[in-house]
């Protein structure tokens, strides 16, 4: 798919990823349709992207909030003319043991993880078509190749992210209308997503200040070199992208005998509470 002059809207757009994917397909001649619920993070996206020859549009959505994205992509659909990519890039983390995770945490983040991938493709999948040539981008994780103690909500999103985009290409290359999907399946991107997190007090790092340490420490795509990647994969049609050199890995792993790799990881978990 060739980006130059063509409409992207991206959810998320706020920080990060997503911040970084706004500026980048500005860079290739996109237009581009920002959303994310957090206001000022939103316009300061904007500012960077304002003044290299693209129309800039953004809205405060809550991609939760089904009504909210279609009332969205219609309004882009107004706004530009018509729209030729999404890419639903908004997310959350929960950090605890399912024995102990809330219910509220676990729905607020399948909320944004889960249903703001479905909303959003959804409320402009019919658009794409209109369009006559689109792409549906929807984000993944590593944790969607692997489950990871800890991670249970997260890792419930992110493969339910992976078999319903994954359907969604095979059924869109049946139908032959134009419109393809990826899959991406980012490793480490420093990003402020583990800041942001609902901890668990119990665990062992219950100090969002450590988990993000941490995190920085072996997060080693930036997301700049995320939001590259993305868009080459787009560019070429690939069905799935795997951001970062962790990503290869983690995908080696996820094809080992699950007696395997869940045995190293639960080692590694016992270790780590001794």
């Amino acid at each position: 798919m060739e980006l130059n002059g063509r409409v992207a809207a991206v959810t998320g757009a706020a920080s990060g990823i997503g911040r970084a994917l706004a500026v980048e397909l500005v860079r290739r001649g996109a237009h581009v349709a920002l959303s994310d619920i957090d206001e000022a993070g939103l316009v300061e996206t904007v500012a960077q992207c304002e003044g290299r020859g693209a129309k800039v549009s953004s809205a405060v959505v809550d991609v939760a909030d089904r009504s909210a994205v279609e009332a969205w992509a219609r309004d882009v659909v107004d706004e530009h003319g018509r729209v030729n990519l999404i890419v639903n890039n908004a997310g959350v983390a929960v950090a605890a043991p399912i024995s102990t995770m809330s219910h509220e945490d676990l729905e607020w983040l399948m909320g944004i993880n889960f249903w703001g991938v479905v909303h959003g493709t959804t409320a402009f999948l019919p658009h794409l078509k209109a369009a006559g040539e689109g792409h549906v981008v929807n984000l993944s994780s590593v944790f969607g190749l692997m489950a990871i103690p800890s991670q249970g909500a997260y890792n419930a999103a992110k493969f339910a992210v992976r078999g319903y985009t994954d359907c969604l290409r095979i059924e869109l290359d049946i139908e032959r209308c134009g419109v393809s999907a990826t899959t991406v399946h980012p490793g480490g991107v420093r990003t402020n997503i583990v800041r942001n997190a609902r901890v668990d007090g119990d665990l062992s790092l219950s100090s969002g200040r450590d988990n993000a340490a941490e995190f920085d420490r072996i997060a080693r795509t930036s997301p700049e070199s995320a939001a590259r990647q993305i868009l080459d994969g787009v560019e070429k049609n690939r069905r799935r992208v795997l951001v970062g050199p962790d990503a290869k890995l983690f995908d080696l792993v996820s094809r080992l005998p699950a007696a395997v790799s869940q045995s190293v990881l639960v080692l590694g978990g016992r270790r780590r509470m001794r």
